[in-house]
């Protein structure tokens, strides 16, 4: 035995301190490793969330041709031409406000479902085209940022 291990092997009040400290390091770093996964999913992205509440009428890939939309009394817009519809500039501060119900859109014979009180992440707020300030929720501006990144061209 060396003397060096002594202290270990003794119970040595510096060394149950440091293999302390090496415990609670390891338990935070397995609580870290852990959480990560839990911290993705409760952040949703723009397109899970256009996944779930826009794809059953607007298609997976933005076009109109969701499932639902046959069953519609009006035709499914196209979503990936937004821009291209607005003279090359991607209307945001309209797509909210349909998407959050301010602005009424027709579709099943009626007005488009208002999707905003149902949605989450928070407030958040952007700058209309008039430079008025439009305040909506964080949910419904990830699915707006997220159908500007479709826009063809």
């Amino acid at each position: 035995m060396h003397v060096k291990d002594a202290p270990a092997r003794c119970g040595h009040p510096a060394s149950e301190g440091r293999e302390k400290e090496t415990v609670m390091r390891t338990v935070v770093l397995a609580l870290a490793v852990l959480a990560a996964p839990v911290a993705a999913q409760a952040e949703e992205t723009g397109a899970a969330l256009y996944r779930s509440y826009c794809a059953g009428c607007h298609g997976v890939a933005a076009a109109g041709d969701g499932p639902l939309a046959a069953l519609l009394t009006v035709p499914t817009p196209d979503l990936t031409a937004l821009a291209a519809r607005n003279g090359g500039e991607f209307p945001l501060a309209d797509v909210v406000r349909i998407i959050d119900g301010r602005r009424l859109f027709q579709a099943h014979g009626g007005p488009m479902p208002v999707f905003g009180p149902m949605m989450g992440g928070g407030s958040a707020v952007l700058d209309g085209p008039d430079g008025a300030v439009l305040q909506t929720r964080g949910d419904v501006l990830k699915i707006a940022r997220f159908l500007v990144s479709l826009q063809d061209g």
